[in-house]
């Protein structure tokens, strides 16, 4: 591995958990050496106890373990971290029960004494998915089950979550649709968690991360060998799901190809891994959903009909933000308090404009832009006490600017980018131009903040008594 890989590794935590301790000593050499951060623990009942204070993307773990075995360890861990990421290692003739892990949530599993380039290949698979995650996604659920989300004055929002409540008792298919971070997963979740498999795995794989290729193996499964990279058999998506319910977000970006795979584990409940022409009989309900108008996709012909006409058994709109205005104070004071939480700040104090502008904003990001801008108006804040200064003074002093950020086909990013460049102008200009004075008032290094006036081209600071020798612009 280079040594660029090398330094992106170094965050990652691995946890190795076997009573063997030439298994754990080995392993450990091998993925230090690689730049993972790795812990070994000997009793498997002991890691609930750890995780409670310590953070770990990855958990290694042999099947065969005495007081608690690979599959206990894996639904013990699972009820407090449903996200951990977690391999199996097993003998050749456990692979049975590591297939069956993996219908519990093992990510996959590694057979024990094979080149360890196989271990190492699925860690990296991993690798890239979080980072893939990180980047694209961005969940509006949360861990404790979304129920502020479930709390609402609106009666628009009331009605969807009635038709959820009445779609959950049925194996009906569901089509979620609205605009990107309006709480489509959060629906989907609630209809799961109403429905009679609430007792088993929820399995939510959002289509657009993926390539067409891995996007198949993620649905489908593989098995050893069937592609360059394939280094072990792993189930999908679809079998993961057994007994529970399948969740196929931005389902519009499906390719052709997979749209024809896809209707037929529909229609028959039966599968083919990659590589096997041996059908797997599964059984999920299937929840699936868009922020894209599949009407036009069909007429553009990136939509096939009939899977449309199968997913759509019940159709359900989650509406925008903006129509559901009702529920903005109680958002705002849910998203504020688990800022104010996690920063440990005694309290927060919105000024009444402040407070004005967020009830009237149209927020074209939905519920996760509120939350990242109540977050990040915490952070500028002082002490919690959040002023008219925590937002651009764009917002406020031209209505037609906030107007296009609202109606304008802007990113996320974008408007965060737009937010940040100049919230950083406002202050230099209110201290007259002095970077010292105003990396202070920010809370960030002269030279953070000299990265920033480069990034974000604000040339006034040279207009206005820096010294092109002072200034370190890269470019």
């Amino acid at each position: 591995m280079n040594k660029d890989l090398r330094a992106m590794n170094k965050d990652l935590k691995i946890l190795i958990v076997d009573d063997e301790e030439a298994c754990r000593e080995t392993l450990s050499m091998i993925l230090q050496a690689e730049g993972y951060q790795v812990k070994q623990c000997i009793k498997s009942k002991e890691v609930t106890d750890i995780l409670k204070t310590e953070y770990f993307d990855i958990i290694i773990s042999d099947l065969i373990m005495p007081e608690m075995d690979g599959i206990a360890l894996l639904k013990a861990v699972k009820k407090i971290r449903p996200n951990l990421f977690f391999i199996i290692l097993t003998a050749h003739g456990t692979i049975n029960n590591a297939v069956e892990a993996m219908k519990q949530g093992a990510y996959t599993y590694v057979i024990k004494g094979s080149d360890p380039e196989e271990l190492l290949k699925e860690i990296q698979n991993i690798e890239k998915l979080k980072q893939t995650q990180s980047k694209e996604t961005e969940s509006t659920a949360e861990p404790n089950g979304s129920s502020y989300m479930m709390n609402t004055k609106s009666k628009l929002y009331r009605e969807v979550l009635d038709m959820a409540s009445k779609v959950a008792k049925s194996e009906a298919n569901v089509l979620i649709l609205g605009e990107s971070g309006a709480g489509k997963e959060v629906i989907a979740q609630y209809i799961h968690s109403e429905s009679n498999r609430s007792k088993n795995s929820f399995y939510a794989t959002n289509c657009h991360v993926f390539s067409n290729s891995l996007l198949e193996s993620e649905l489908f499964g593989h098995e050893k060998g069937s592609f360059t990279g394939a280094l072990s058999t792993r189930i999908g998506r679809f079998e993961a799901a057994q007994s529970g319910t399948l969740f196929l977000d931005e389902i519009g970006d499906i390719p052709l190809t997979t749209q024809a795979k896809l209707l037929r584990a529909i229609e028959t409940k039966m599968i083919n891994r990659i590589g096997s022409n041996d059908e797997i009989k599964v059984d999920f309900r299937l929840i699936s959903a868009t922020n894209k108008d599949l009407s036009k996709e069909i007429k553009e012909g990136n939509f096939r009909e009939d899977i449309f006409y199968r997913l759509s058994t019940i159709i359900i709109q989650v509406p925008p933000l903006r129509d559901r205005k009702e529920d903005l104070p109680d958002l705002i004071q849910f998203f504020a308090e688990k800022v104010k939480s996690s920063m440990g700040i005694e309290r927060i104090e919105i000024d009444n404009d402040v407070m004005d502008f967020l009830l009237n904003y149209r927020y074209p990001g939905n519920i996760r832009e509120l939350k990242n801008i109540i977050e990040r108006m915490v952070v500028l804040s002082d002490d919690g006490h959040i002023t008219s200064g925590s937002i651009p003074n764009l917002m406020y002093d031209d209505p037609d600017a906030m107007a296009e950020l609202s109606e304008a086909n802007y990113t996320l990013k974008d408007v965060r980018r737009e937010f940040e460049s100049k919230y950083i102008e406002n202050v230099l200009k209110r201290n007259q131009y002095n970077v010292t004075k105003s990396a202070k008032d920010l809370d960030i290094s002269t030279r953070h903040l000299f990265n920033k006036i480069s990034e974000y081209g604000i040339r006034d600071c040279q207009d206005k008594g820096v010294s092109k020798g002072e200034f370190p612009f890269s470019g």
